[in-house]
């Protein structure tokens, strides 16, 4: 037995041997894990990075249902999962959204995450956005060839 005092050898190879790693989407295919598995962990260091990542890889990951409470501002601003410290604070003391240690930020918080998302596509409503601007594309077309005529003239 392994477990025999002073027994360290093995005498035959382990049992039972991985042959291929574990894919956490492999039948669970939904909206939810695709969130997950696209999610970017920021404004976290290195070592709370690899703990989130590790959770996400074997289907340990659970997204937070509503917001829970920051412990520098006490407000219910954290929507992140694991995270003790809302982006603001994190911001502003510099220090890991997930442990609160001040160690070095892998990938920084973006300044404003939902107005960035938002200046992208200013006032975007599917087909009258395209349609207003073929619009405005027929009508530099059909400038620049009147303009043309005149010239011809």
């Amino acid at each position: 037995m392994s477990s025999q005092k002073g027994n360290v050898a093995r005498s035959r190879p382990q049992k039972h041997q991985n042959t291929f790693s574990f894919k956490n989407d492999k039948f669970d295919k939904s909206v939810q894990t695709k969130k997950i598995n696209a999610k970017l962990h920021d404004g976290v260091c290195q070592r709370c990075k690899e703990v989130l990542e590790w959770r996400v890889k074997y289907s340990k990951y659970k997204p937070l249902s509503k917001a829970k409470k920051c412990v520098k501002c006490l407000q219910k601003t954290v929507k992140d999962s694991y995270h003790i410290i809302c982006r603001p604070c994190a911001c502003e003391l510099e220090v890991c959204a997930k442990c609160g240690k001040k160690e070095d930020i892998v990938i920084p918080f973006n300044k404003e995450p939902e107005t960035s998302v938002n200046t992208e596509n200013p006032g975007f409503n599917g087909r009258r956005s395209r349609k207003g601007t073929e619009d405005s594309d027929e009508d530099v077309d059909a400038g620049t060839a009147s303009d043309d005529e005149d010239r011809g003239t």
